[in-house]
């Protein structure tokens, strides 16, 4: 299976988001990517009030998603915002294209690192799958990578993959914490697991500040652990081949999801 994660910088600008992804989609089709992951906030970068972003899974940001994805004939995943029952928000991943059709609200919402996302987000409350070209696919969202039970859960599910589009917040110790966790993840599923930042700010000379706006560093780590490749702070295009027979390997040698108790 060949996927490509697509290492953008979000701007305020809906529209001009989609100019980004139109482009990415076109560029990974062309390498032969089946599968094209975004980050999390594709549709608007954080630190912008999320409200007035917001649009239905039926509205034009995701009709439009929806359009490049059938153009190009691949399935995309990307984050974008979607309006909760509360007056807030989802934050939402479209899986689009490729004969699928399915969305994600993230489950694990980041109250960490003085940062409440609770505060004008809305948790999702169960686990997505997807399939693309036969291969299960599970959606995870970048805080949600702490949570191991979410990935063993999406494992014993079926899942061979978990995407996770993330947009990072820097600071100390984030780097190492990131890369740390993309790898237990897979670990702890024996899955490939492919994690899309968003691309540092600072390395096209935009601000980063406070809000969480990416370290770049995207990555796909095997279901030993072991890191495939793996993409700088720059925008960039990261097209990875999975062999999906390492995934049944994995789980003769090493059966976590068999032996574990709790």
């Amino acid at each position: 299976m060949r996927i490509a994660l697509a290492q953008i910088v979000s701007t305020p600008d809906a529209s001009e988001n989609l100019g980004l992804v139109e482009d990415a989609v076109r560029r990974a089709a062309e390498e032969g990517a089946r599968l094209v992951v975004f980050p999390e906030a594709t549709m608007c970068c954080f630190g912008r009030p999320l409200g007035p972003v917001a649009e239905p899974l039926d509205g034009p940001w995701a009709e439009r998603v929806r359009g490049i994805a059938a153009a190009a004939g691949v399935t995309v995943v990307a984050g974008m915002f979607t309006p909760a029952d509360d007056g807030r928000v989802h934050n939402t991943l479209i899986a689009t294209g490729g004969g699928v059709e399915a969305s994600y609200d993230k489950i694990h919402l980041f109250d960490a690192f003085g940062f409440a996302e609770s505060r004008t987000v809305a948790p999702g409350t169960a686990p997505v799958r997807i399939a693309v070209d036969g291969v299960s696919v599970g959606l995870a969202t970048c805080y949600d990578l702490r949570f191991p039970g979410l990935f063993q859960e999406l494992a014993v599910q079926g899942a061979e993959l978990v995407v996770v589009p993330a947009s990072w917040g820097a600071g100390p110790g984030k780097r190492e914490q990131w890369d740390l966790l993309v790898r237990a993840r897979a670990l702890d599923s024996t899955a490939f697991v492919a994690a899309c930042d968003q691309a540092d700010p600072t390395a096209v000379g935009r601000e980063a500040g406070k809000a969480p706006t990416g370290i770049g560093a995207s990555l796909v780590a095997g279901p030993l652990g072991a890191v495939v490749d793996q993409l700088g702070a720059e925008p960039g295009l990261l097209v990875v081949d999975l062999d999906l027979d390492d995934v049944t390997s994995a789980r003769k040698s090493v059966p976590v999801l068999a032996n574990r108790r709790f």
